[in-house]
């Protein structure tokens, strides 16, 4: 993904929570090919142990910001964070919180000077960081709060979708009341910029969904698409953003709709995720619109149960290195 004779660029991984699969993810990565130099925000002894368990001969060697180094099979290169206290898989420590919100501090650091051209980040558990007395309602949010991102935008991509959320981790009963004309507006047109940024897309459709069944059925199931969505759908448009809806949410996902959009912007987490999940789950990438650098992620959570065995599935956290990859090239 690079030109010849030129460097690789340099994308951070942050391995997340380091009882789930976030590690064996990292080290699953490094044993193919990739267009990248990538350097692994972890604790190097406990990447070495699960390494050992595994059964898996990759070298660790240190991470050298002077020098880029293309990545070699089976070779993973590691800027040591040190674990608080030893980690077992499948089993969380609120004693390493602060240890996983320290990979993203650096990892954002180091993506705000240039150091790295994107952040990749495997998985982290949210509840055992607020367990760990740090307040977290997820990447999406931490990431804005540390770059200065007003307002953040989670965005999924899967082959032959885009979904967007108008709200992130909220619980359903909050939704409603979260949901303004001037929110969907800016959040309509942090989709609109960053697919044209990051995607080359010279004037972007989006497909705003309604929040109710049926989009409202007229007002007889719900007024927010009457008094809220469909006011920003105006506005939107006055702005020069191709938007259309409010669509019934159950019919804006079949295929004839997605042929005619580029991304389907959705009014909360479960309304739009699990279509996207469904489609392409292990295929699915997490990108953060609305911040000053580029972050991919994985589409899945930490496993617990299945951190260690070696069978978590590192398809999801590989296309994350490759649409960022991707992304960079497009847009040197």
């Amino acid at each position: 993904m690079t030109n010849a004779g030129s460097p690789p660029v340099r994308i951070a991984l942050t391995s997340g929570e380091p009882a789930g699969i976030g590690p064996e993810l990292c080290l699953a990565a490094a044993r193919g090919t990739l267009p990248v130099e990538l350097v692994c925000l972890a604790d190097r002894n406990m990447l070495a142990e699960r390494a050992s368990q595994l059964g898996w001969p990759i070298t660790l060697r240190d991470y050298d910001p002077n020098q880029r180094r293309a990545h070699e099979p089976n070779t993973l290169t590691v800027l040591h964070t040190p674990l608080a206290v030893a980690s077992q898989p499948g089993k969380l420590d609120k004693r390493n919180a602060r240890y996983v919100l320290d990979l993203l501090d650096r990892a954002i650091q180091g993506a705000v000077s240039g150091e790295f051209a994107a952040i990749v980040t495997a998985p982290v558990h949210k509840g055992v960081i607020n367990d760990g007395g740090v307040p977290f309602t997820g990447h999406t949010e931490y990431l804005a709060e540390h770059t200065g991102g007003a307002l953040p935008v989670m965005m999924l991509a899967a082959p032959g979708m885009r979904v967007a959320l108008a709200t992130t981790h909220l619980p359903l009963k909050d939704v409603s009341a979260a949901l303004t004309i001037e929110s969907l507006l800016k959040t309509a047109t942090i989709i609109d910029a960053d697919l044209r940024k990051w995607w080359g897309l010279p004037a972007p459709r989006i497909a705003v969904c309604g929040l109710n069944p049926h989009a409202g059925e007229g007002g007889y199931l719900g007024r927010e698409e009457i008094d809220v969505i469909s006011p920003a759908i105006q506005l939107m448009r006055e702005r020069g953003i191709n938007a259309t809806g409010p669509l019934p949410a159950d019919t804006a996902f079949v295929p004839q709709m997605l042929e005619q959009c580029d991304a389907v912007l959705a009014m909360y987490h479960d309304q739009g995720l699990p279509v996207i999940k469904h489609a392409g789950f292990e295929r699915t990438v997490n990108i953060t619109l609305g911040i000053p650098i580029l972050r991919t992620s994985v589409d899945h959570g930490t496993a617990l149960d299945l951190a260690g065995t070696g069978r978590a599935d590192p398809r999801s956290l590989m296309a994350a290195i490759e649409l960022a990859s991707q992304i960079i090239t497009r847009t040197a």
